[in-house]
């Protein structure tokens, strides 16, 4: 026998926030219902879903606003790091994205390490772009300079 329930969050392959689906009633039963991850479906759960997105959205809103302005202030600095190099003009060691972090609290830019986007650690001086995630909908680049000590 399967079950309808409306999930209350996201679930790994199953679905969304809001989604109605169908599961088993054992699996309903036994875990998502005593983790309050999903609902029976009722009009009260239906209104306690909708004044939750509600909330999520103006609170997205509001943290969209904050996010553009820190993305035009990361966007209108520029990080320069010094390293030192060996004859051939390699890297001893590499930046990483603490070093960065390090630079740009100096700069008075707090920024968490899963904001900036660095697939692996630079082992070259240059110019870099570095993307900065600041919100699901606003993303900033900072310019970082890797120079010669």
């Amino acid at each position: 026998m399967a079950k309808e329930v409306i999930l209350m969050s996201d679930v790994n392959g199953l679905g969304t926030e809001g989604d109605v689906v169908r599961v088993a009633e054992g699996y309903a039963r036994n875990y998502l219902l005593p983790r309050n991850l999903a609902a029976p479906i009722t009009e009260t759960t239906r209104r306690r879903l909708e004044k939750k997105r509600k909330e999520r959205a103006d609170k997205l809103a509001s943290d969209r606003d904050g996010a553009l302005a820190v993305q035009k202030s990361i966007e209108a600095i520029s990080c320069t790091i010094t390293v030192k190099t060996g004859a051939e003009g390699k890297l001893f060691g590499s930046v990483t994205v603490t070093d960065i972090l390090g630079v740009l609290k100096k700069q008075g830019v707090e920024l968490q390490k899963q904001q900036l986007v660095l697939a692996e650690a630079i082992r070259e001086t240059g110019v870099f772009n570095i993307p900065v995630k600041l919100h699901p909908e606003v993303q900033a680049t900072l310019k970082v300079w890797v120079v010669e000590e």
